[in-house]
């Protein structure tokens, strides 16, 4: 019980850090644009390739901070940084804007790394799943909450010896033998993890903010889209951390549900989203979708894209946990550093290049990282059966 009340606190407390976040990054690039002032020449697209690209990078410092400070006071430490970005918003300058990029990915590296050894510390073998997707779960509300604010705005330490790091030496020597081994698991899915990343939490917004045909409403879908893919997220992650405590509901199927999601998601995106919507900036769409633009089939994108990325995001955190329960710090930090590299690309190549192109990237690498899930899985699996037997 004590343990299942910690990750409940965890997952309150990312609620409340990436409501605000959300707000901002949702929005980043959207008001950038509109901003009327000849001083501020910033880009939301590069402040979040910043974020993710200096992200991905403090992941290699991240285990040895966790290894001195302790995952409690990591976190919290971490939670200051974000404070930054989201009052940076308040007085816009050029500087402060990448500034608090910068710091908000260190901050982001050290916090995420903490909080997976943090769950998987609060977990075991029986309860990974359903503490996965309950955190998960609750860490989603805060797109629901952050977006609606959007809608309504445009509208009117602890010890780590126990785990076997018993020197800051010994955490860097295992974060580099679990980069060099062939036994790191996923890297393909992490990559497609760093894309759908960008692409539900920056780029789809904006989209469907700069579709011309949706008229003067426009702007206001953005906080609706973010909602719904919120809710996508919370289904996702409620009703896949439960069923994944049935052995016959194995994480492989949530895996090939997800993809099958996504490919959905994304066929309807293509047909429904013009195809310079992500690149334009002063002006709306010029291009015509095959598809007259509907509100409803974006809306219905937007809820699956949320499903699918709670379905590989959810079974990814399982099977971290249960793979290296030992060494969840460096596995997690390796995680987020692969993931958060694709990220960043992506934020930066997401203003320059057209809307097909980047849902054609998506489609062949959540394809990899899917079958690479499969077979990952299915060596778990094999390694267990001979441990019973």
């Amino acid at each position: 019980m004590h343990a299942t009340c910690n990750v409940l606190i965890l997952g309150v407390g990312f609620l409340f850090i990436f409501t605000a976040f959300t707000t901002c990054g949702n929005v980043a690039q959207t008001v950038v644009k509109s901003l009327q002032n000849d001083t501020f020449s910033g880009s939301g697209y590069h402040s979040l390739g910043i974020i993710y690209g200096v992200f991905s990078f403090a992941n290699l410092l991240a285990p040895t901070v966790v290894a001195v400070v302790g995952p409690k006071i990591t976190m919290f430490l971490s939670g200051l940084l974000y404070s930054g970005y989201i009052a940076v918003f308040i007085v816009p300058s050029t500087w402060s804007f990448y500034l608090t990029s910068v710091l908000i990915g260190i901050g982001a590296a050290m916090l995420w790394t903490a909080q997976g050894h943090f769950l998987v510390e609060n977990s075991d073998a029986s309860t990974i799943n359903r503490n996965t997707g309950m955190f998960w779960a609750l860490l989603q509300c805060s797109m629901l909450f952050g977006n609606l604010y959007i809608y309504f705005d445009w509208n009117g330490r602890t010890e780590i010896s126990g785990r076997g790091y018993s020197t800051v030496v010994n955490i860097i020597i295992t974060s580099y033998m679990m980069m060099k081994s062939r036994s790191v698991p996923l890297p393909p899915p992490y990559c497609s993890a760093g894309l759908e990343l960008s692409f539900y939490s920056g780029v789809y917004g904006t989209c469907v903010g700069a579709t011309a045909q949706f008229g003067d409403s426009a702007k206001g879908l953005i906080g609706i889209s973010g909602i719904v893919v919120g809710i996508g997220e919370i289904v996702g992650g409620g009703l896949f951390g439960l069923l994944c405590q049935n052995n016959r509901f194995r994480r492989t199927s949530v895996v090939f549900l997800g993809m099958v999601v996504h490919f959905v998601a994304i066929y309807l995106i293509f047909l429904n989203i013009p195809d310079d919507a992500p690149v334009v900036f002063n002006t709306s769409t010029q291009s015509q979708p095959f598809l007259t633009p509907s509100v409803s089939i974006a809306l219905l994108c937007s809820f699956l894209l949320g499903l699918g990325d709670s379905c590989f995001n959810t079974q990814l955190y399982s099977i971290l946990g249960c793979v290296y329960a030992e060494h969840s710090t460096p596995a997690f930090a390796i995680f987020k550093f692969i993931q958060s590299v694709f990220a960043a690309a992506a934020f930066f190549y997401s203003g320059a290049l057209l809307l097909k192109w980047q849902l054609l990237v998506m489609v062949l690498l959540g394809f990899a990282g899917t079958l690479c899930f499969f077979v990952v899985e299915r060596m778990q699996s094999f390694s267990v059966d001979l441990q019973d037997y």
